[in-house]
């Protein structure tokens, strides 16, 4: 029986998404719960919509496991939460839709990275989760720079480049936005991400925002196709996945197997 696992965390003392020895990672604990929780010998392996790095926090965040036997999702739930450390929380199980993947059949993910660009809209209180900046943010240039990245592309400019995997990626939606006196809020919608692709793409819009950089310098650089040493990856704290968007359940297997074709085994992370 496959699992849906909607959960959300506190990124800050997280290695990331993925499990590693000897490390900390939201993979790692929540599989580690679910063995406790169902009292199995070993952890069974859990599959995610987007493998968050370092820092990086999640309101939004799926995932699936596979459990063989009987499972009360509602005590699995509670068993969970009961278990799972403060950082970390399940906000839902429910028994997964037929062909549904966590990962594969997702349309999108949904980021938000959060800035404060005015020393009295700064509050310590939200300090793991907004990066301070010390320029005044001009929201409509900044705008008008990422509407010129808008679509597909190949994103390598803004990515870590893996061996084998494509940096081809369909940004769906890159806006801005005031929310108070001093808070800015970036949204970033694509198909997918690559390494570091979220974090870099925000990096290009602080020196258009500022003034040091002209509006069309962003799209300058993601036609080039390769690293600029000028973007900032930007810290990863400000960032948030906030949610994963899936098709209709008769669509879910469809979307997988397309996913997998395009993107082979290329890591889906922010």
């Amino acid at each position: 029986m496959r699992w849906r696992i909607d959960l959300k965390y506190d990124g800050t003392a997280f290695h990331g998404w993925a499990r590693q020895e000897g490390l900390r990672t939201v993979q790692g604990a929540l599989e580690e719960a679910i063995r406790v929780v169902l009292r199995l010998p070993e952890p069974l392996t859990v599959t995610c919509a987007g493998r968050t790095d370092t820092g990086v926090h999640a309101r939004g965040q799926v995932a699936h496991v596979d459990v063989e036997g009987a499972v009360e999702p509602l005590r699995l739930l509670r068993g969970l939460n009961g278990v799972l450390p403060e950082d970390l929380a399940v906000t839902a199980v429910t028994a997964a839709p037929d062909g549904f993947d966590a990962r594969f059949s997702a349309l999108a993910r949904r980021y938000v990275y959060r800035l404060c660009d005015d020393p009295a809209g700064w509050d310590p209180l939200t300090r793991g989760h907004v990066l301070r900046v010390g320029r005044p943010m001009d929201v409509v240039r900044m705008n008008a720079a990422a509407a010129g990245l808008l679509g597909e592309h190949d994103f390598a400019a803004f990515c870590k480049k893996r061996e084998g995997a494509s940096t081809v990626r369909a940004l769906l939606e890159f806006s801005w936005q005031r929310t108070g006196v001093g808070q800015l809020e970036g949204t970033v919608i694509a198909d997918a991400f690559c390494h570091s692709m979220v974090r870099a793409l925000v990096g290009s819009m602080i020196p258009v925002g500022d003034g040091r950089r002209e509006v069309d310098w962003p799209a300058a650089v993601l036609a080039g196709k390769v690293r600029d040493s000028a973007v900032s990856v930007l810290p990863a704290h400000g960032l948030t996945l906030e949610e994963v968007r899936y098709p209709a359940d008769d669509e879910l297997a469809a979307r997988a197997l397309q996913a997998r074709q395009v993107r082979g085994e290329v890591h889906q992370r922010g």
